[in-house]
Order: structure tokens, then C-alpha cells, then sequence
């Protein structure tokens, strides 16, 4: 069981007010999209469940567990950054030393045979090929560091997921593809998720339900079906006005 609640959670830079006193549930193995534009507050509030972040005021709770000053690594988390944030100095994976796919378990004290077992599953499960395992991250396309980077986080089992705007840098086809073994994954592993976007078609298509925010609030939280046909501001008609956009532009 992986539920999440923020309750009245602030979080400011300074003068700036990055989350402004959020409210939000997302259930036990729920895919959960946030979107918005921009500076709203996405990442901010993906540090904030991961631990990377606390809250100036208000609860985190993750299993109905109050987690404010609970480190990340022990919040049963995974997160997969905007910017992968994968080591530059290391392969992709290697048996012999510290490698992208197999930091986590070699810092875990797992064997070497269970790691090279784990680390070829997790790569066949997400498309990276053998082949790419000497490289470094200078090597790969964005495409294929996004796969790393999605496979580093699942290499040790976590009952969430976090992704911040995954996508952003890749390619139509590709964004299509990572997008599809996302959901994939999500469904095979069980995993309560929350992925942060600024594309509203993809939230669109993927969230079981979503939440779209401005200037660090939120201003509707539903289904994708609830918030196209119910908008409850002027804010949220014109995202679905833009989606309706978007979607025609897909499509030509």
C-alpha cells in the first residue's frame, strides 16, 4: 500500500511562494498527472513528497504515515529527474565497478550475480540493449538516457514513482514510445505514481486522474474526463481550449 496526502502544504523560496497551501490525495497504485504551466509549482511538489524538499508548513503523509522529517531514502521512493541526472563518469552498466544501473544495489551490498541478474531484467524490461551497457551517458541519445534513467529507478523495488516531465526532451516518436512503457510499467509494477508535465495531452491520456495547478495551487483535481467536460474556472476552460488545440495539431 502506497497512498500519498499532502495536507495545507507551503513551500517559499524567499518571497516567491513555490506550493501555497495544498491539499492533495492520490491513491494506493493511482497514476496521478500534474500539469501546468511553467513556474506553477510541479517539481516543487514532487521534491516535497520525495524528501528532497520539507514543507514551511503543513503534512506529507505517505501509508497514512506522517513523513516531514522522514529522509528520502527511507520514504520508498523512487524518482526519475527532468534532467536524468545520471553519473556522467559511469557506464550504463558494469560488472567490475559502480555503473548507472547498478549503483543502488552495490551501495545495497547485493551480490554480483544478483545484480548482473536485476540490472539485465530491469534493461530488457525497458528496451536498453546490451550493447549500450560500456557506454556513458555522452554516448547515449536522449532517448536512451531517458531509459537508463527510468531503469536506475526501478532497479530497487519502490512502491512510487515520481517523474518530472519525462518526456520533455525527446523526440514525437520517441515521447509516444517512453511514454507508452511508462504506463507499462506502472501497471506490471503496481506502482502509486506521480508524473509532472506541461503537456496536457499527455496528461490527458495518461493520468487516472490529474491535477492541474497554477502559481502553486490547485485549481481543479479530477478525472480527464471530469476536467474537460466541468472546468471550474476561467483558468482551467482555457488549458482544455489549448488541449483541444494541441490535439488537432497531433492529428494533422
Amino acid at each position: 500500500m502506497a497512498n500519498i496526502a499532502l495536507k495545507d502544504v507551503t513551500k517559499r523560496f524567499g518571497d516567491v511562494v513555490a506550493v501555497d497551501d495544498l491539499s492533495l490525495e492520490v491513491g494506493d497504485n493511482e497514476f496521478f498527472v500534474v500539469v501546468g504551466p511553467t513556474g506553477c509549482g510541479k517539481t516543487t511538489l514532487l521534491y516535497l513528497v520525495a524528501g528532497l524538499l520539507k514543507p514551511d508548513t503543513g503534512n506529507i503523509y505517505i501509508d497514512n504515515k506522517l513523513v516531514n522529517d522522514v529522509p528520502p531514502a527511507r520514504r520508498g521512493v523512487s524518482m526519475v529527474f527532468q534532467g536524468y541526472a545520471l553519473w556522467p563518469h559511469m557506464k550504463v552498466f558494469d560488472r567490475k565497478a559502480y555503473s548507472n544501473l547498478s549503483f543502488a544495489l552495490k551501495i545495497r551490498k547485493y551480490l554480483s550475480e544478483e545484480i548482473r541478474e536485476r540490472v539485465e531484467a530491469v534493461a530488457g524490461r525497458i528496451g536498453v540493449e546490451k550493447q549500450l551497457f560500456p557506454r556513458k551517458p555522452g554516448q547515449l541519445s536522449e532517448g536512451e538516457k531517458q531509459k537508463v534513467a527510468v531503469g536506475r529507478a526501478i532497479t530497487v523495488k519502490r512502491d512510487i514513482f515520481l517523474l518530472d516531465d519525462p518526456l520533455s526532451n525527446l523526440d514525437p516518436p520517441s515521447r509516444l514510445r517512453v511514454g507508452r512503457e511508462i504506463l507499462d510499467l506502472h501497471r506490471d509494477l503496481r506502482l502509486t505514481t506521480i508524473l509532472v508535465t506541461h503537456n496536457l495531452v499527455e496528461a490527458m491520456s495518461m493520468a487516472d486522474r490529474m491535477c492541474i495547478m497554477r502559481k502553486g495551487a490547485a485549481q481543479q483535481v479530477g478525472t480527464p474526463d471530469e476536467v474537460y467536460k466541468e472546468p471550474v474556472n476561467e483558468f482551467v476552460g482555457d488549458f482544455i481550449r489549448y488541449y483541444d488545440v494541441q490535439r488537432g495539431l497531433a492529428k494533422v
